[in-house]
């Protein structure tokens, strides 16, 4: 993926967040002076609170809006009045943040609202097909101080005494009440050691020699083997949908640069920006 592909998902997952308060009644809040608060104007402060605020109670939130909005209205009555509406930075910034909220309202607009379940399932379906077959195991193991603790343990099951119970009476691992189960695992999961044996093994196998790790000597069973299964779909599917998004933000960005030519003078940003935007080979 491009730096400039991960730039694109990141901003996803930021714009996904995007705040935009759903107007009901436009209720009249508070006054400040000749200008009124109105309940949209106190959502929209609401929803861009400090995100230290964002563990207050409700009630205690919506105050700190209030008090947000009231400073606003007071300082920027204060800066019509000295005629700073006609400052160049002031003009400035406001057209930049005019253009970055429309950019902001059309990515809503055509990528998150336009994102539909069947293109998420359908993506999470590529996706899952394009996955490697990771092989996984399940197993047991007692664990025990010493080398001769270990062989005893395999003496016993030699003669046909139960994995499970042997583990629940010798082993001192905390898990020694489930008859030692490890549940599944893939590679990577465990020391290598343990690990090393365990997949060696065949389904069914105890180990025939201890296997010493960092934390003692095992005696390992393995129950099964079998490919991993996928992420369910409810687990990843607001990361899917991640995807599904920064591709159409991509298409969209794309057809925006073919209907318009973007020219960079300052040569250093024209390298840079080309950098960032290299597509993968």
């Amino acid at each position: 993926m491009s730096r400039y592909h991960k730039l694109a998902l990141a901003a996803c997952v930021a714009l996904v967040g995007l705040k935009v308060p759903a107007f009901a009644e436009d209720a009249l809040v508070a006054k400040v002076g000749n200008l009124e608060i109105r309940q949209s104007e106190l959502d929209i402060a609401l929803a861009n609170l400090d995100p230290q605020l964002s563990q207050l109670p409700d009630e205690q939130k919506k105050v700190a809006a209030l008090s947000s909005a009231i400073d606003v209205k007071l300082l920027a009555g204060n800066a019509t009045a000295e005629g700073l509406k006609d400052d160049p930075a002031y003009q400035q910034r406001m057209q930049f943040i005019a253009e970055r909220e429309l950019h902001n309202l059309y990515f809503k607009k055509h990528v998150v609202d336009a994102v539909t379940d069947d293109e998420v399932k359908a993506r999470y379906e590529k996706e899952i097909a394009a996955l490697p077959k990771q092989e996984e195991v399940r197993a047991r193991h007692i664990l025990v101080k010493t080398e001769d603790e270990a062989k005893a343990v395999i003496a016993e099951l030699d003669k046909g005494k139960d994995f499970v119970e042997l583990a629940k009476e010798k082993s001192t691992d905390p898990n020694k009440s489930e008859g030692g189960d490890l549940g599944y695992f893939t590679k990577g999961r465990m020391v290598p050691e343990f690990e090393q044996a365990a997949f060696a093994m065949e389904k069914g196998t105890y180990s025939k020699t201890p296997v010493k790790t960092q934390f003692g000597f095992h005696v390992i069973k393995v129950e099964d083997k079998r490919d991993a299964p996928p992420p369910a779909y409810d687990d990843v599917s607001q990361q899917v949908r991640q995807l599904v998004m920064r591709d159409k933000y991509l298409e969209l960005i794309a057809k925006a640069k073919a209907e318009q030519k973007v020219e960079i003078v300052d040569e250093a940003l024209r390298k840079g920006y080309e950098d960032v935007n290299k597509q993968p080979q």
